[in-house]
């Protein structure tokens, strides 16, 4: 069944009066319209069906009879069923005759007919109310997924011809030097030229603590710069920007339905016109059956049987209801690219992860420094001074090493392909590098070195060992209480897949608490491990990776997750959902969420099937009038509204 919906501002001149929930996008009005205006056409109609009903039960005007009467009661219908019977009418013209605007239309006009003319107009006015709730709500729902569109740039100071110029962003192109001011907004992907720089990202990754940024680090179209005047240069065009992109991938999650969605849209056009007809039948099909058959009373019956019939709280709280959890997700730091990933990650019982990236930083520091008869900061003048000739990561953790001494220099610096580096320090001959190295060189290593698990350097000064430093990645602060975390939602099946060596692998999983680890793997062998995993239909899986040596895995997941969705171009693209703040826990807060989102979309089935199906029944029995006919339809509609705005308020622990 088409849904447009009805706005009252049709009433008012110059508003186009469109207002669609069924796709998902607003199209505003060309006048902005005050909510008292808004409520105006409803607030009349009210005020002349109460004075109504008051003259006709108190008996205060003697002559309120007749056309006097129906007068009043037309006066009052007109503000809240004409915009109605208008939609209806457009409706039929472009060949969608079964529509809840036929409905209403036919239901409250036959109302009149048979003198019912309270009734008529009351079920009018609540359905009307009942519309211009369910479009605040929708609108509040999606209030935190639209916030994010604020976060858009506006301008960019960028230099050019000696001289900061203000532009917009999507003129800027890669390679420029853009200046961004206190309080402003980073127009694009770039790299910070200033020595250090503090931004607030809370529109970006939901978390409210400021980001300090050093020299050289990436910085994020949308963040706030929040002291100093400051230089990036820009790595990006903004169409290709992180923000832009998860800007557009927000504003189409609501276009990708869940299966629910899609069902109650399709089961929608098969049931209004069964609706329709099986009201004609109650109108008819009794006067063959029954000996005192009365065509008002049945009359009233069907139409009656209309108004509780009325779809709209299923079509509208159900959306309402996914609309609550994707914006709930993304002001959380989650973008779901769509319901339908709400829907998988409720039914998620295995999950796969990464281990760089994923439960530890990336980030490699120094854990260990073992000098043998040299003093240590002696020692690591001569290990940094090889280490500058070196881009390794390993070579970058090794050069945090903080010493206030002079800095010695390396010569004649060769790499030894897959064992280390040979130089000259202070006169000096130097090997850092692998057990390999030590071998070839013919080294003897302390015994302890074999029974270390992480990585490490070992350095030999003038052929003889003088020590080593141990490497090794850390551990996230949230990774611990993660594993813990999903096994409490009811994800039991947790694996490690992990392209770093085994024995680092099986370590890092061990601390967490995982039993099954792999390490040493090739992209292709992630892929193959899920792929085995998949043979059991019984597995719904989960796959966290950092989206760039992933990807494969991603894709091939029944939910992929990215950590770190600001900083990888692979993860945005494939992954279904992005967990913008690299923080594991965050995914244990999509479950809730997802889970939280499915639970109230079926209260909201249950609650309108059941309450419909009763009130039909006692309807079609003359047991029912139409004041418990708007109840089982507006009523039902807004309390399945209110439910499903409870999700803008629920708070889920990390």
């Amino acid at each position: 069944m088409k849904k447009k919906k009805v706005n009252l501002r049709d009433l008012k001149p110059g508003s186009d009066g469109q207002h669609s929930h069924d796709d998902g996008h607003n199209h505003s009005s060309p006048k902005k319209v005050s909510n008292i205006e808004t409520y105006l056409p409803a607030i009349f109609s009210f005020v002349m069906l109460i004075v109504g009903i008051t003259v006709d039960y108190f008996e205060v005007f003697p002559h309120f009879s007749g056309w006097i009467r129906i007068l009043w009661y037309v006066i009052a219908y007109i503000p809240v069923g004409f915009p109605v019977i208008k939609e209806g009418w457009k409706s039929i013209k472009s060949g969608d005759f079964f529509t809840e605007f036929l409905l209403m239309s036919i239901a409250t006009i036959g109302a009149f007919i048979i003198g019912e003319y309270p009734e008529g107009v009351a079920v009018m006015l609540f359905y009307a109310v009942g519309e211009l709730f369910q479009s605040a709500a929708v609108n509040r729902a999606k209030s935190n997924i639209k916030a994010l569109l604020d976060v858009r740039p506006n301008e960019a100071l960028v230099y050019r011809n000696n001289d900061y110029i203000s532009v917009s962003p999507e003129t800027v192109e890669i390679g420029e030097k853009v200046q961004v001011r206190v309080g402003e907004k980073i127009p694009l992907d770039g790299i910070l030229l200033s020595e250090k720089g503090s931004f607030n990202t809370a529109a970006l990754t939901g978390e409210s603590k400021p980001d300090t940024i050093a020299k050289g680090e990436k910085v994020f179209a949308g963040s706030i710069n929040m002291d100093g005047v400051i230089e990036i240069e820009t790595t990006k065009e903004f169409k290709d920007s992180s923000i832009a992109r998860i800007l557009d991938m927000v504003q189409n999650a609501t276009a990708r339905k869940s299966k629910t969605e899609l069902f109650i849209r399709q089961f929608a056009r098969i049931y209004t016109p069964i609706v329709v007809f099986l009201a004609i039948g109650v109108t008819f099909i009794p006067y063959l059956f029954v000996d005192d058959y009365v065509f008002r009373d049945w009359l009233y019956r069907a139409l009656i049987f209309l108004v509780i019939s009325c779809p709209c709280a299923l079509v509208i709280s159900i959306p309402l209801g996914y609309f609550g959890g994707l914006g709930a997700a993304s002001k959380n730091g989650i973008l779901f690219k769509g319901a339908s990933f709400l829907d998988a990650m409720t039914k998620i019982n295995t999950l796969v992860m990464d281990k760089t990236g994923t439960v530890t930083k990336g980030v490699f520091k120094i854990k260990e420094i073992k000098a043998i008869n040299w003093d240590e900061k002696e020692f690591m003048k001569y290990l940094m001074a090889m280490e500058e000739q070196s881009t390794h990561p390993i070579a970058k953790a090794i050069l945090e090493y903080k010493d206030e001494g002079a800095d010695y220099e390396a010569s004649k610096v060769s790499e030894i392909a897959g064992k280390g580096l040979k130089g000259i320090v202070n006169g000096k001959t130097v090997l850092v590098g692998n057990k390999a190295l030590m071998t070839a060189n013919e080294i003897i290593v302390l015994e302890e070195t074999e029974t270390i698990v992480e990585s490490i350097v070992l350095v030999a000064i003038d052929d003889k060992f003088a020590g080593y430093v141990v490497i090794a990645d850390e551990l996230k602060e949230d990774a611990k209480e993660t594993i813990i975390a999903l096994h409490k939602v009811g994800v039991k099946n947790i694996m490690m897949l992990s392209g770093d060596k085994d024995s680092i692998t099986q370590k890092v999983a061990s601390e967490l608490n995982i039993k099954i680890a792999k390490g040493g793997l090739l992209p292709e062998d992630k892929l193959n491990e899920v792929e085995i995993l998949k043979q059991d239909p019984k597995n719904k899986i989960a796959f966290i990776g950092d989206g760039i040596n992933d990807a494969p895995v991603l894709a091939a997941s029944d939910v992929g997750i990215a950590m770190g969705g600001l900083g990888s171009d692979v993860a945005i693209e494939t992954a279904d959902v992005i967990i913008q703040t690299d923080q594991p826990s965050k995914v244990v807060k999509a479950i809730k969420i997802s889970r939280s989102t499915r639970k109230i979309v079926w209260q909201n089935i249950i609650l309108a099937f059941g309450v419909k199906v009763i009130v039909l029944i006692l309807g079609a029995g003359g047991l029912a009038t139409m004041w418990e006919a708007v109840f089982a339809d507006v009523g039902v509609a807004l309390l399945a509204i209110l439910n499903a705005v409870r999700l803008q308020r629920m708070k889920w622990v990390d």
